[in-house]
C-alpha cells in the first residue's frame, strides 16, 4: 500500500463511517477521489493533502480559525476548495468537513437521506 492509499483510506473510511448516500470513489487529476453522484467534493493532491471543495466563505473562515490546518497555494486562490494537512487533522473534524462538502455537492433528495444534525443530544 502507497502513502497516497493509505490517506485514501483514511479518507474512504471516514466518509463511509458518516453513511452518507451516493458516496463514490473515483479520480479526479489522477488521485484519488470521492464523488456524490457525478460531482466531486473531494480529492487527494499529495497524502498529506486533501482538496475538500467548499463554500468561499467557508473556506476564509477555515483558514483563519486555523491556519495549521486549513490552507491554500496560489492555484486555490479564488477557487471555492481549501487545502487541508492531513497529519494536523483530527479524525472528528475531517469526518465533519467531509460530510460538509458532500452536503453542498448532493442533490436534494440524496441531502433529505441524511439528515442535518443542528444539535447534540442530551
Amino acid at each position: 500500500m502507497t502513502d497516497l492509499d493509505a490517506a485514501f483510506a483514511r479518507i474512504l473510511a471516514l466518509a463511509q463511517a458518516r453513511g452518507l448516500p451516493g458516496l463514490a470513489r473515483s479520480t479526479s487529476y489522477g488521485t484519488p477521489a470521492l464523488k456524490v453522484g457525478s460531482k466531486s467534493f473531494c480529492r487527494l493532491k499529495d497524502a498529506q493533502t486533501l482538496v475538500l471543495l467548499c463554500p468561499a466563505e467557508q473556506k476564509t473562515l477555515l483558514m483563519e480559525i486555523s491556519p495549521d490546518i486549513y490552507f491554500e497555494t496560489d492555484h486555490y486562490i479564488g477557487w471555492p476548495a481549501v487545502l487541508i494537512r492531513l497529519d494536523v487533522i483530527a479524525d472528528e473534524e475531517l469526518s465533519l468537513r467531509l460530510e460538509d462538502a458532500w452536503r453542498s455537492k448532493a442533490s436534494k433528495t440524496l441531502a433529505q437521506q441524511r439528515p442535518l444534525v443542528t444539535s447534540v443530544p442530551d
